[in-house]
């Protein structure tokens, strides 16, 4: 490799580096969000929005354009730029009461044990991919690795049948397709290095401990190296009251 690379956002330049040999030298550029969005309100006309990269010489150049942000809103709906990813509450056991009221508000009662499905869906072979849900903070996870906790009650689906990459077939069971997980107080992890294509369920427990309205963040999917491969659940809320 010998070559330059110029680049410029809108009719702003970005900067130049030149790569000479191999080697694991890059170029990173930060652009503040506030200086495009006052570019924008000061000439509506300006091209922000237009990236160009420019390289002269041989060789190949590899980039990465990332965006770093914070939400406006906590209404935050679902989205799928390579998961597909969807959550919902039910009660385990007789005890205790879940449901999800007209407005989308689940509203569950003080003590209940419940169980959180996590739905994860991708059409193409994924890597090293992190899914993680947090929790309401009036809820617990209950770890079944910890002794005298409940065994999680799995639901009646068993495994599917899902197709391999050379056209030949494997058994998978879409509710223990992950390598490692983590049962944190605040969030629950899983962990898989390779994930084929297809449907998957990640199920756990916990208990509402704590009465109050609460925010819960979206469940998320990602290829932990390559984040704009991501997918989430809209954000809900929850509603702990306590026992009648």
């Amino acid at each position: 490799p010998d070559f330059t690379v110029d680049t410029w956002l809108g009719n702003a330049y970005g900067g130049s580096k030149t790569f000479k040999g191999r080697s694991t030298d890059t170029l990173v550029t930060n652009i503040a969000m506030q200086e495009l969005v006052k570019e924008v309100e000061d000439d509506p006309s300006s091209d922000t929005t237009r990236l160009v990269l420019s390289k002269a010489g041989p060789g190949r150049c590899y980039f990465r354009l990332g965006l770093t942000y914070a939400p406006s809103s906590f209404e935050l709906p679902a989205v799928n730029y390579g998961f597909q990813v969807a959550r919902k509450y039910e009660r385990v056991g007789e005890a205790g009461s879940v449901e999800r009221r007209a407005d989308g508000v689940w509203q569950v009662e003080l003590g209940t044990t419940v169980r959180v499905t996590i739905d994860m869906v991708t059409t193409s072979r994924r890597y090293h991919v992190a899914l993680v849900d947090k929790l309401p903070a009036g809820f617990e996870p209950l770890n079944p690795a910890l002794k005298g906790t409940p065994p999680v009650k799995e639901p009646a689906e068993v495994g599917e049948v899902m197709p391999y990459h050379s056209r030949r077939w494997y058994y998978c069971d879409p509710r223990r397709w992950f390598e490692h997980q983590n049962l944190r107080d605040e969030r629950a992890e899983a962990f898989k290095s390779l994930l084929w294509e297809g449907s998957y369920q990640y199920v756990f427990n916990c208990r509402a401990t704590t009465a109050g309205e609460f925010i819960v963040p979206a469940a998320k999917a990602e290829e932990m190296y390559s984040p704009e491969v991501f997918g989430r659940s809209a954000v809900d809320r929850v509603f702990v009251r306590a026992a009648r």
